[in-house]
């Protein structure tokens, strides 16, 4: 393994009604680019950071092998939201002091730059397929005849089609651009799976349909979509490249897989819809091939936040989906935002390659502007540290990632700095039992972890090292402070 400094490229501010900033000289060849996000994965999903893994991805394995593996990789979020707003906008999602339930409004201010946005302004061509979950106009009172705004095409995307929210989360319907592709006009009941919590198996809410909505049918759209457009940008003859971010619905709930993946692994139903996905994920790298455009493509693909699995499914099944860390989705343990962060960019990131660095999906944002010789100003990125020089294997005098903040399921928030993690609370803040814990006289008040020795968070130590408590909430502070994390 390596640990590297982690650098910083600087922030961006491209909003729609704003002259464009100053650029430096551009790439002589600017890369296409293709996110690839899984929904709920775990980072003990993959065999290549599990190897004891019981569900079967070969070709996300694959990538791993063709790249570089990143293990100490953060969600922004533990729960799905948090975590696609600090993708998108390099920013933290803590700071959004606006909207930031997407039942009720758009959480992305307007004008924000994203990460479509920047690449957009730098001559990609943009798209978005699957998951949103970053609200529209009107929060989930849509009407259906008129566009819907503030969603992706209204921050960076020229083409989006997809879903408001999780694949559990009613208004059913799919999303062409800005208008629904069929208005949910018939309703339908609430769906469970025997044998599993009511939150796992073929879960999902009762309440509004489109008529020809089917559930089943969603993972194998997304996929087909994503296929099409980059056999279209294969045969495009203008010259432009591609951004793609393909946020896939799976293995979120509702764990539907296909005939042909029943049987597959040793986790159950959720073992199955694992291999679902890592069977999309081939068919849209295999496209990415044949289309010609596979060696002018960085490829990354990570998980928006930890997986839905108790401890009694590992014990029943020998599978551990948070791969030996503590805790899983919406919490502020490990389990709930380490994930896995593979990325492929062929002659330039050296396959096989391993980074202990931490990261945070904040850091997006910079890594792009570092691709297309962005100078960046103040306001935007306020959480952002470019990978790049990581990604390139350079050396780089750039000051490192001073703190790393991941936000659980009841806002509580993980602070990471170098080996030592800080919760200012007792408990797991998030989904796993108990969610908060009242310290009783005498015992500590919050946890304290140092994850080089203790990567299971099993040995509390805030007792013990009360400088480092005091040096973690100060960064905390700070960072509340001064608004942002990386320097101007």
């Amino acid at each position: 393994m390596t640990r590297r400094t982690l650098p910083h490229a600087g922030l961006l501010l491209l909003a729609a009604a704003l002259p464009a900033p100053a650029r430096a000289e551009e790439p002589s060849k600017r890369p296409n680019v293709l996110l690839i996000l899984a929904d709920d994965l775990g980072y003990g999903d993959p065999g290549c950071f599990n190897p004891k893994s019981r569900t079967p991805m070969p070709n996300v394995d694959r990538l791993a092998a063709e790249g570089m593996r990143f293990t100490d990789a953060h969600a922004a979020g533990a729960v799905c939201v948090p975590s696609r707003y600090g993708l998108l906008t390099g920013r933290y999602p803590f700071r959004n002091t606006g909207t930031r339930d997407p039942n009720r409004g758009p959480l992305i201010e307007p004008g924000r730059v994203t990460i479509a946005s920047l690449l957009r302004e730098h001559g990609y061509v943009t798209a978005m397929i699957g998951k949103w979950h970053l609200g529209f106009e009107g929060g989930v009172a849509f009407d259906y005849g008129k566009p819907l705004r503030g969603g992706p095409v209204d921050h960076g995307f020229a083409t989006f089609f997809g879903q408001h929210a999780s694949l559990d989360i009613p208004p059913y319907f799919l999303i062409d651009n800005d208008r629904a592709v069929e208005a949910a006009t018939r309703t339908i009941e609430a769906n469970h799976t025997p044998g599993w919590r009511p939150v796992q198996g073929a879960f999902w809410r009762a309440g509004a349909i489109a008529p020809h909505f089917k559930h089943e049918e969603v993972l194998p759209a997304y996929t087909r979509k994503a296929v099409e457009f980059l056999e279209a940008r294969g045969k495009a003859t203008d010259g432009k490249p591609f951004f793609l971010y393909l946020a896939f619905t799976a293995p979120h709930t509702p764990w539907l897989p296909r005939p042909a993946f029943r049987g597959a692994g040793k986790a159950g139903l959720y073992g199955e819809f694992v291999a679902d996905l890592d069977e999309a994920v081939g068919q849209v790298l295999t496209a990415l091939k044949k289309s010609g455009l596979a060696d002018d493509t960085l490829v990354i693909f990570t998980s928006d936040n930890g997986p839905m699995w108790y401890p009694a499914d590992v014990e029943k099944y020998g599978h551990d989906a948070a791969g030996g860390l503590r805790g899983m989705k919406g919490d502020a343990w490990e389990g709930g935002h380490r994930m896995p962060f593979l990325v492929r960019w062929p002659g330039k990131v050296r396959a096989g390659a391993t980074i202990a660095e931490t990261i945070c999906f904040t850091d997006v944002l910079a890594t792009f502007a570092g691709l297309v010789g962005a100078r960046l100003p103040d306001e935007a990125g306020e959480d952002s540290f470019s990978i790049l020089p990581l990604l390139l294997e350079e050396k780089s005098d750039r000051p490192p990632r001073p703190v790393t903040i991941s936000e659980s399921s009841r806002g509580v928030l993980a602070v990471r700095s170098g080996d030592w993690k800080f919760i200012p609370m007792l408990g797991s803040g998030g989904f796993s039992t108990p969610a908060r814990v009242e310290p009783k006289p005498g015992e500590p008040v919050g946890q304290l972890y140092n994850l080089a020795d203790d990567p299971g968070e099993t040995k509390n130590l805030y007792a013990d090292r009360p400088e480092v408590v005091k040096r973690l909430t100060d960064l905390l502070e700070k960072a509340r402070k001064d608004g942002r994390t990386a320097p101007r």
